[in-house]
């Protein structure tokens, strides 16, 4: 049934329908609408759950790293520097291999203090063990917050399911919303293999030695490795089902592209107007849209734009020192392959600042006349500053 919704209930829908046990969150602006409907939803008997108030959103994470630990299915929400308070439990969830899902709305960290959209919150717990998927609209935060629980599962791995603030948490759109026993059908109820059990005792996340902490690393690792493979098979059988598949990558109109813009979230809808409005002119542009960005769909990536000529990524974040980090993430998976396209960085739309179809059409046109500059990234349409030590 389609039913018009912002992209943060689209997000508790599909926890509502994924039948969660236990819920934790502490309330921070724009995620805090997710966690607003699922605590009605605890408290009037929508839902069969726990929902825990906590004191912040480290505690928060703790409450849901306990409750998957003890073998229920557990999700959780934040945002910007609520996820920085995380951090340190972040590396417990994903070393415990739980399979714990987080809507992450992203919003730019301070200062100076600002509410709005901007993946730098997200990106920078890159390295923390975290599947991460990054969405377009409501309908894929929709779909992909039942894939995240299927795929967690699957890999015992914790999964963050990202969208934009406000671009997309705030705005209303039409989503299908199944009932619930085409759900059943895709996600069956949580049996978790290892939990803590007073029938059967033993101990958890305690003290490591050299002689094994490095295999714990690297079964970390392989597991990630077959993300790709089991999400696949997880979106094969979520479309037998719904008819809907997104793939880690989304490529449009590559196959004969001259230029690429790699793009990911909400800055997609907008790229593809461009890339249509464009090609109606003569023009051969292409648009990529990463969608899973840990695991770095590095082959995937290299399929789409090995037959550009030229490719622009466009980043809404930024790696102090080095640049935008999906663009860092790109040029490392074009390294190897000879010849490949030469890698144009873009810093757009940082703090909530708009990209726009003319920004975007003006990076095509600046990527397919110029050459590459010596800087890591080049910023789109900011302001001229007086830099003062």
């Amino acid at each position: 049934m389609k039913q018009v919704m912002e992209g943060s209930h689209a997000a508790s829908e599909a926890v509502r329908l994924a039948k969660v046990q236990v819920i934790s969150a502490y309330p921070i602006t724009p995620q805090t609408h997710i966690v607003e409907a699922l605590a009605e939803y605890c408290e009037n008997g929508t839902m069969d759950a726990r929902f825990l108030c906590v004191e912040s959103e480290h505690s928060a994470l703790a409450a849901v790293i306990s409750a998957s630990t003890m073998g229920v299915r557990t999700f959780t929400a934040t945002s910007s520097h609520g996820l920085a308070l995380m951090h340190e439990l972040l590396h417990w969830a994903s070393g415990a291999r739980l399979p714990i899902v987080m809507a992450e709305v992203n919003r730019a960290l301070g200062p100076g203090w600002n509410i709005w959209a901007d993946q730098t919150d997200s990106l920078a717990q890159r390295d923390t063990g975290w599947i991460q998927f990054y969405c377009e609209d409501g309908q894929e935060v929709f779909d992909t917050t039942l894939h995240a629980f299927r795929l967690a599962e699957w890999v015992n791995l914790p999964v963050m399911v990202i969208q934009d603030a406000f671009f997309l948490s705030h705005t209303l759109e039409p989503v299908d919303i199944p009932d619930q026993k085409q759900v059943d059908q895709f996600l069956p109820p949580f049996s978790s293999g290892v939990k803590l059990d007073t029938e059967k005792p033993c101990n958890m996340g305690q003290l490591t030695p050299p002689s094994i902490y490095m295999e714990m690393r690297q079964h970390i690792q392989m597991a990630m490795e077959q993300v790709s493979s089991c999400y696949s098979e997880v979106e094969k059988e979520f479309s037998a089902l719904f008819d809907r598949q997104y793939g880690p990558v989304e490529p449009v109109a590559c196959e004969d592209a001259e230029v690429i813009l790699v793009v990911s979230g909400t800055i997609a809808g907008t790229c593809r107007s461009v890339i249509s409005d464009l090609r109606s002119k003569g023009e051969k542009p292409g648009m990529l849209k990463i969608k899973m960005f840990r695991p770095f769909p590095a082959d995937f990536v290299r399929r789409a734009v090995r037959a550009a000529k030229k490719v622009a990524v466009i980043d809404r974040n930024i790696s102090f020192g080095a640049g935008g980090i999906f663009c860092q993430e790109v040029k490392s998976a074009l390294y190897n392959m000879d010849p490949h396209p030469p890698v144009f960085g873009y810093i757009a739309g940082l703090g909530g600042r708009d990209v726009t179809p003319d920004s975007l059409e003006a990076i095509y046109w600046k990527t397919k006349k110029g050459d590459l500059l010596k800087g890591e990234s080049t910023w789109v349409e900011t302001q001229e500053v007086e830099l003062k030590n």
